[in-house]
Order: structure tokens, then C-alpha cells, then sequence
């Protein structure tokens, strides 16, 4: 369960980190190169992407992975937190739906972005890393699913892609609406069935996968495993980002903007970002509390009664890792506001703020910086949790890093470095949305 990642790392240890970065700053790094990510096979690839924007693999089929991470939105939503099965639309004009198909809950952290997550060097997924690479259940993974998750997936991306189907808020539904959500809550394991027979009997899908996969031969062969393998090559490969300005700067000695190398010197030395926020994709997949501002449901365990997130500790049970957070990766980090593990800061220059002084940036948010569709019969609860007096004292005792002064043009500096790790080809992508799907149903 707990790979080691939670151990609090010696004050010496990252002492000497930080005069290392400082010393060295990006002259060491190597750019990015198509060898660096996993292999993805086109045919597969292709599939993959149908059944992205598929809403066939949820409960209800009327949400599928894009409503969530769509093109339009870089691979996200553009919302704090998102609002998943049961809703309408798109991003920020996505509404909570009506009646008994409405909404009955907030998805509990902000959408992460999917730019490079085929890299090689990627173990561990999701704000609270509860998907990791490891050998503990016999089949490559530690996930919620442990034992009972399937052996045969291709890598990490493969792996994520499963677990969305069978949360209830996200795509499985509620309980009492569908086949999948009433087989998930028996055992987790045992929705997926359901959904590859859904697939695999659409003759479109059923022919593409015997083309696709050599071991396939009959539709009636195809499960979850090549499902996920299908849609973490779409992924793997559609998200790829190497050819920012930094890149260029890395490969050839392509100068910056004078704004944005002064923020480069800034983010490898004096401003320390790079303590976390180091190697090619900008993160050192590990996890840190940064006592980001408390609202929204939290992603509460089964004997949580207040709506709060613990973070990392939810995923391992080691208090030691309460309201710590998975760094994300800055590679197109200007395009995926807002930020925060729950979308608390909707612009780089408030999330750079914050770290430079989290104590006073959390004491002075307020709530209607969150960006929150109006889902009024949630609206009390939205922010119930930041009047949990005890709760509030235990998230601001928790924080990793140190408060560094900025003045405003060294922000400005440090916004214009991160402007510079968006890639010219953000809106090139290999394959991108397609205009339908094989099992007939709306397209996001």
C-alpha cells in the first residue's frame, strides 16, 4: 500500500536538494522525445479515442471520459470541481440536471490534466496517488480494486482508465439506476463485465478490436482489459506535449522572452519551485500539503461524517500523509486553470501566491473565487466545511513548504516561465474528438 512516498524526507535532505537545483537549474535537464513515452499501437489508439467519448461505458450512458478531459478544455473541464453523472453539457455550461436525474453531488476534486501521462517515468496517478505501479495484489497495480483488479493492462494509463466506471458520482450512477452501479457496490470488480459485453457486441466495436488485437479472435473475446489498454493508448499518445518554447530552449538554445527567463532563473533557483516541481514533466510524483482553502464534498472515506479530504492519508491511512497532495505536472499548466487539487485558485499568479504565502492566501480566499457551477440544492453544503472549526486548525497545522517573498514582477516573471512550457501544438492533437461514436449515443 505505502510505497515509501510518504516519508517525511530529512530537513538536510531537502536542504541539499535546493542548493543542488539552485546550482544546476536546467542546465542538466534533457527536452522531451517521442522515445520517452510508452508505445501506443494506432489501431488500438483509434478505439480508444471512440470509446473516450463514448457515454457507453457509463451506468447510465450519458457521461464519458471526455465530458470530463474534453479537447476543448485541454484535456479537462475549466471547473473547480466538476459536475459528472447526471449532468448536462459541457465546461463551465455544463448544469447539474433535473428531477431524479439530477446531480447528487459535486465530483469531490478538480479534473486532472492528461498532457503527458504516457511518459515512461509516470507510477502514480490521481490528487490522492491511490493508483501506483506495484506488485503487492499479483497483477502490476495497487488500486481501490487490490486483488480483485484485472491482470493483462499495458501500463499505468491503461489501469486509470478503469477505475472512473465504477465510481458512482463520476460515470457508474446512482444506486438503483443501473445494472453496473448495483454489480460495483457487490464488488468493484464486478461492473466491468458489464460494460465490456456492452461494447463488444456493437458490431463496429466487436470488428475493430479482432483487427486491433492479435489475441482477439471474436468479439466475444474482448473484457475490460482491452477496453482500458485501448483507451490508456489513446491517451498515452493523444496528449503527448514537447515542443514548447522551453523545449526549444532545452534542445537548441532557443533564448526565452526576457520575462520568461528571468522566471526560469527564479523557478530553478531563488523561488524554489523546482524542490517539487523538478525532472522533464516538472513533478516529482510526490505528494506535499500545500493547506490549500477546504470546500466542496471532500473525497470522504466510508467513516468520514464531515466533508472533508484528507488527501494522501486516504490512500494510505498513514496520518502522516493527511492533506498531502500529488505534485502535478506544469507542462501546459496555462491552459488547464484552475488549479489547486480542488480548483481552489482560478490564475497561475493567485496559485503562485498562494505558495508564497500560503498561511495569509488561505486566510484571505473567498468562496466565490471557486469556480462551482450553481447547483442550489447543494449550495449549503458547498462551504460547510470551512465553518468546522477543528477541521480548519487541522488543515493549516499541515503545510510542506516555506513562504518565499515574491514582489509582483517576479510573479509576473514566474506566470511568463510557465507561459513558456505550453507547447506550439496544443491544438494539433493526432486524432481529437470524433463527430460519433459506434454505439450511437451524443458526443460531448
Amino acid at each position: 500500500m505505502n510505497n515509501g512516498r510518504s516519508m517525511v524526507l530529512p530537513k538536510l535532505f531537502h536542504i541539499v536538494l535546493f542548493v543542488f537545483v539552485a546550482m544546476s537549474g536546467a542546465a542538466r535537464a534533457e527536452p522531451l522525445r517521442l522515445d520517452d513515452f510508452v508505445d501506443a499501437d494506432p489501431a488500438q489508439a483509434r478505439i480508444g479515442q471512440l470509446l473516450f467519448y463514448d457515454p457507453i461505458l457509463s451506468g447510465n450512458r450519458n457521461i464519458s471520459c471526455a465530458t470530463c478531459h474534453h479537447h476543448d478544455h485541454a484535456g479537462g473541464d475549466s471547473l473547480s470541481l466538476g459536475i459528472g453523472e447526471g449532468g448536462t453539457g459541457l465546461g463551465p455550461d455544463r448544469t447539474p440536471g433535473t428531477g431524479d436525474d439530477r446531480i447528487a453531488k459535486r465530483i469531490p476534486r478538480n479534473a486532472p490534466a492528461l498532457w503527458n501521462l504516457g511518459h515512461r517515468s509516470i507510477d502514480v496517478l490521481f490528487h490522492d496517488g491511490r493508483l501506483e505501479v506495484s506488485d503487492q495484489f499479483g497483477n502490476g497495480f495497487d488500486t481501490p480494486a487490490e486483488e480483485w483488479f484485472p491482470e493483462g493492462l499495458d501500463h499505468i494509463l491503461a489501469a486509470q482508465a478503469l477505475l472512473p466506471m465504477t465510481s458512482e458520482f463520476e460515470m457508474a450512477g446512482n444506486v438503483g439506476e443501473n445494472q453496473v452501479i448495483g454489480a460495483v457496490r457487490d464488488r468493484i470488480d464486478r461492473g466491468w463485465p458489464i460494460l465490456a459485453k456492452r461494447v463488444r457486441t456493437i458490431p463496429e466495436y466487436g470488428g475493430m478490436f479482432v483487427a486491433a488485437f492479435d489475441h482477439i479472435g471474436h468479439p466475444s473475446e474482448v473484457t475490460i482489459v482491452e477496453i482500458g489498454n485501448a483507451i490508456g493508448a489513446f491517451v498515452a499518445s493523444e496528449w503527448i506535449s514537447i515542443d514548447s518554447p522551453y523545449d526549444a530552449w532545452l534542445a537548441e538554445g532557443a533564448p526565452l522572452p526576457d520575462a520568461a527567463e528571468r522566471g526560469r532563473q527564479m523557478f530553478f533557483g531563488s523561488a524554489r519551485c523546482a524542490a517539487c516541481h523538478s525532472g522533464p514533466l516538472f513533478t516529482d510524483q510526490d505528494f506535499h500539503a500545500l493547506s490549500l482553502p477546504a470546500f466542496g464534498p471532500g473525497r470522504t472515506r466510508l467513516f468520514d461524517h464531515i466533508a472533508r479530504d484528507v488527501g494522501r492519508m486516504g490512500a494510505t491511512d498513514l496520518l502522516a500523509d493527511a492533506y498531502r497532495f500529488r505534485t502535478p505536472s506544469l507542462r501546459n499548466v496555462a491552459l488547464t486553470a484552475p488549479y489547486g487539487h480542488n480548483g481552489a485558485f482560478a490564475t497561475l499568479e493567485a496559485m503562485i501566491r498562494h505558495h508564497s504565502d500560503p498561511r495569509v492566501s488561505r486566510a484571505t480566499w473567498q468562496p466565490a473565487q471557486a469556480n462551482l457551477p450553481a447547483v442550489p440544492w447543494l449550495a449549503a453544503a458547498d462551504f460547510a466545511i470551512r465553518q468546522d472549526r477543528l477541521e480548519m486548525q487541522r488543515q493549516r497545522a499541515r503545510l510542506d513548504i516555506r513562504p518565499v517573498t515574491l514582489s509582483d514582477s517576479e510573479i509576473a516573471d514566474l506566470v511568463a516561465f510557465l507561459h513558456a512550457l505550453t507547447g506550439e501544438s496544443v491544438d494539433d492533437r493526432p486524432l481529437g474528438r470524433p463527430d460519433h461514436v459506434p454505439s450511437g449515443l451524443p458526443v460531448d
